[in-house]
């Protein structure tokens, strides 16, 4: 009997509960993410296959034929656009994570403020969801990064490179959104709004489907802060080896960090407030 003596405070080591508490938030996430992933799992195979028939094969059959087989930039039309639809996807996977299931963390079922009463932060909770939102970032590349290779539009030994410029340019978009979600109070058709707003006019004026170059002038700067812009023009180099600036090359790198340290650093106080309420 003597071994069954109870020391308060001993059952669970609270210290390390809040070393891996991001972890343990990514891990509920993952979980309930799990009850939808054939769900994902078809849109994220899907989506790129119709694209790439579409647009890829479709429109570019025609792009190809008047350009006199010179294609785009020296390429063919698929290969020019496969790097924008890569990193769009990578965008848009992460933007489903990070703005729906935070305001039913804040608003709809209060979960978020379950799990703060227990010894994760709010920095981990905000981590967590981070973690999970890339997590869904990257399956949904890979399985694009699979199609793309099927179709011959970017080499295998792109594969890295596409991956971790697509990957960045989905974490600044994922920080910068997940800022301004957390200062939601309620879902008031903000996101209809920014779908329509924000994200098909980056999808259309980042040079996904044509060189910025040759947008008017005026409408070239919607390029230039669109972080879907500076990850397609990286992947463009790296895909084909389209000549990028050494300069403006890390320009690319360094606005796609840039997005998400600022947008993380508005993050963490914002969640630590609204769950200290």
């Amino acid at each position: 009997m003597s071994d069954l003596r109870f020391a308060p405070g001993k059952v669970v080591d609270p210290k390390r509960a809040v070393k891996y508490g991001a972890l343990r938030v990514a891990e509920y996430r993952f979980y309930s993410m799990s009850k939808w992933m054939g769900a994902i799992f078809a849109f994220g195979l899907g989506n790129p296959i119709l694209y790439l028939i579409s647009v890829g094969l479709g429109i570019g059959a025609l792009v190809d034929a008047n350009t006199g087989g010179q294609g785009i930039l020296g390429v063919s039309y698929l290969q020019f656009v496969a790097p924008a639809l890569l990193a769009s996807a990578a965008i848009q996977g992460v933007m489903d994570e990070v703005t729906f299931p935070t305001m039913d963390g804040f608003v709809w079922d209060k979960l978020f403020f379950a799990i703060n009463a227990t010894s994760v932060s709010a920095r981990q909770i905000a981590d967590g969801v981070m973690i999970v939102a890339l997590g869904r970032g990257l399956f949904t590349c890979l399985l694009y990064l699979g199609v793309l290779l099927a179709f011959g539009a970017v080499p295998f030994s792109s594969v890295l490179g596409l991956l971790a410029s697509s990957m960045l340019a989905a974490w600044g978009w994922a920080a910068v959104m997940l800022a301004i979600t957390a200062r939601l109070e309620r879902d008031e058709g903000y996101f209809a709004i920014i779908g329509r707003f924000v994200i098909a006019p980056m999808f259309l004026f980042s040079g996904t489907f044509y060189p910025l170059e040759q947008m008017p002038i005026y409408l070239q700067p919607l390029g230039w802060i669109s972080p879907l812009w500076h990850a397609t023009e990286l992947g463009r180099n790296l895909s084909y080896g389209m000549p990028v600036e050494p300069t403006m090359f890390f320009v690319h790198i360094g606005y796609l960090a840039l997005l998400g340290v600022l947008g993380m650093a508005f993050t963490y106080p914002k969640f630590a407030e609204r769950l200290s309420r």
